[in-house]
């Protein structure tokens, strides 16, 4: 649905810190030329896909970085258990709790937790198997 999705750094090297620890945990590997753009960042992706793509970057237009009101980003994990494992990752690397792993009212399969990045980016890890 999407081929890559930026977020914003005011501390570049914590957040790619936070974000390794946690996209490799999902199979994603950083992308050796970083955000092949202007913008000083890192990416990562599959290993054998070219999308989707995840970045990690200071803004173009130089201004601060903050975390946009209203913005998820959500992460397909493969099983209850992973949602648990990386969403307890994401706490220990300076994550905040958003709500710890459990079921939603969303769909009877819906098993998800959300957290802040150190950065006040909210994150979601989802295990919610296609019928």
């Amino acid at each position: 649905m999407f081929s890559h999705v930026h977020v914003g750094a005011r501390n570049l090297s914590k957040l790619v810190c936070f974000y390794e620890a946690i996209l490799s945990r999902l199979g994603l590997v950083q992308i050796p030329e970083g955000n092949g753009g202007s913008a000083q960042g890192v990416g990562w992706k599959y290993p054998d896909k070219r999308w989707p793509q995840f970045y990690v970057q200071l803004p173009v237009n130089g201004l601060p970085s903050t975390w946009g009101n209203g913005v998820q980003v959500s992460f397909l994990v493969a099983s209850h258990a992973d949602v648990k494992e990386i969403w307890e990752l994401a706490i220990t690397m300076g994550g905040t709790d958003e709500g710890p792993p459990g079921f939603r009212e969303y769909a009877t399969d819906f098993f998800a937790a959300y957290c802040l990045d150190p950065e006040g980016n909210k994150l979601c890890f989802v295990c919610a198997p296609e019928a």
